[in-house]
């Protein structure tokens, strides 16, 4: 098929657009030409690019980038049994799905039979009165 190139657009308020095009002359590139670097760069460490000055840049900037969070290790275990719950829960459903699919396919070709005298329904019961009584067991 190709590639084919889309177009992002975005506004900026007028002095950054100014500090963004001083920046381009410097480096002798278009604007577009920034924009698409920068995103190339983005795409190209999975979101991890930071934004420094160029006077900053080799020197330790400060904080790690990406931010790092400690996670208790009580609260991964949680997670990971949740997971497995969820999982072991969805198996679950799958089997009681099958089941009442192989409960209805039998209703149906029971159905389909003529000479059904195992099938009593409670409606016919009902409309029938108190002439027979039937025990269940």
């Amino acid at each position: 098929m190709g590639n084919k190139n889309k177009t992002v657009s975005f506004r900026v308020n007028e002095d950054t657009f100014d500090a963004l095009r001083d920046i381009a002359e410097e480096r002798d590139l278009s604007l577009s030409a920034v924009f698409r670097d920068y995103v190339d760069a983005l795409v190209a460490h999975d979101g991890r690019v930071e934004v420094v000055p160029t006077d900053d840049v080799g020197e330790d900037v400060g904080d790690e980038f990406p931010p790092k969070v400690e996670v208790p290790k009580s609260f991964v275990r949680e997670h990971e049994r949740l997971e497995l719950e969820a999982e072991h829960l969805r198996e679950q459903l799958d089997e009681h799905r099958a089941y009442i699919n192989a409960l209805r396919d039998e209703l149906e070709d029971a159905a389909d039979v003529e000479n059904v005298e195992d099938v009593v329904h409670l409606d016919d019961l009902e409309s029938e009165g108190e002439e027979e009584s039937f025990r269940l067991g």
